[in-house]
């Protein structure tokens, strides 16, 4: 109602405070006189100085919405017009307000997502090639992972945003999607990625170093892996769809948004792509250079020196027919 009779930017003003040593109110006046013929400002109110006059606070209202881009442009216009007119009035001028605290927060975590994003991603990828000992299983993981991440936030973005299917999930009024979402999103979503594909490729791994060969080793891993992550998946999916049916927009999105990507990457990334991936490649799945193999530490996750030690001439049918056990567990 307050947006039908005041225009969409009176949920969201924006406040200006200038700061000068003495006659704080004067270069107020002159500051908010020449915001207001900044395009996109709707309104600019008197300013209010404090009893010393040295500093004087107003109020701008946008002509859009808090959450629409031209505010946030609008933002940008003000600050850049500021760094003008302060010099000139001899004063010192800042933009404030929810609706710019909310627009700088988003921009912090928008710059903040790609080294995020790649420091995950890399520190994964060396822990999985120091146990693995490969180099294509980590970067299939971790490819695997940012396909997941993908789908997931493509599936948030068509819903929450563009407004598909939004009466059956729930949502009133499409629009952006939250700035902490997507951080918050990639960190479950990797720490799920990652137990998956070491259910299945751990069994793979241990069936290929005790003497398997590359598809009986697939094979082994997914037939006892698999069933795990079946059921793992259908765990968290289940707890995730529950948050769905929350009023809040941020638990909803979340729930909406983390059981796609457990339903994506158990379902069709690590069930379907990974064995086939895996069987496609082969030996060259798991090589490692000689020079790479002797500069990393040999955790021997599957027992394998103790395998050789112990002298254990066991064919590979022998071992892939019954259900192997890790040495030491």
């Amino acid at each position: 109602m307050l947006s039908e009779s005041f225009g969409a930017g009176f949920n969201g003003p924006l406040m200006v405070t200038v700061s000068k040593d003495s006659g704080a109110a004067d270069a107020a006046k002159t500051v908010g006189e020449k915001l207001a013929e900044v395009d996109g400002v709707a309104a600019v109110t008197p300013p209010t100085p404090n009893k010393a006059d040295n500093t004087a606070i107003m109020n701008i209202v946008p002509e859009t919405g808090p959450s629409d881009h031209e505010t946030e442009e609008l933002v940008k216009s003000i600050r850049s017009s500021a760094q003008d007119i302060g010099p000139d009035t001899g004063s010192e001028i800042l933009v404030t307000g929810q609706t710019a605290m909310t627009i700088d927060f988003s921009q912090t975590l928008d710059d903040a997502l790609l080294p995020y994003l790649g420091l995950v991603v890399g520190l994964a990828f060396l822990l999985l090639m120091l146990v693995f000992r490969s180099i294509l299983v980590p970067l299939k993981a971790a490819l695997g992972f940012l396909l997941s991440v993908a789908a997931a936030l493509g599936a948030v973005v068509a819903v929450f945003q563009w407004g598909w299917l939004a009466d059956i999930v729930g949502v009133d009024q499409p629009g952006p999607i939250m700035s902490m979402m997507p951080i918050f999103m990639i960190g479950v979503v990797f720490g799920l990625a990652m137990d998956y594909e070491v259910f299945l490729v751990t069994r793979m791994r241990e069936a290929y170093v005790h003497g398997a060969s590359p598809g009986e080793s697939v094979v082994t891993g997914f037939t006892h892996g698999g069933r795990v992550v079946a059921a793992a998946a259908i765990i968290m999916m289940s707890v995730f769809s529950g948050f769905i049916m929350e009023n809040d927009d941020m638990i909803k999105m979340m729930g909406f948004g983390l059981a796609v990507a457990v339903l994506f990457d158990a379902f069709v990334v690590r069930m379907a792509i990974v064995p086939a991936v895996l069987a496609l490649l082969g030996k060259s799945a798991w090589w490692l250079p000689r020079w790479l193999d002797k500069a990393l530490p040999n955790v021997d996750v599957e027992g394998e020196k103790l395998h050789k030690a112990l002298g254990d001439t066991g064919s590979p049918e022998a071992e892939t027919d019954r259900e192997l056990q890790p040495v030491g567990r």
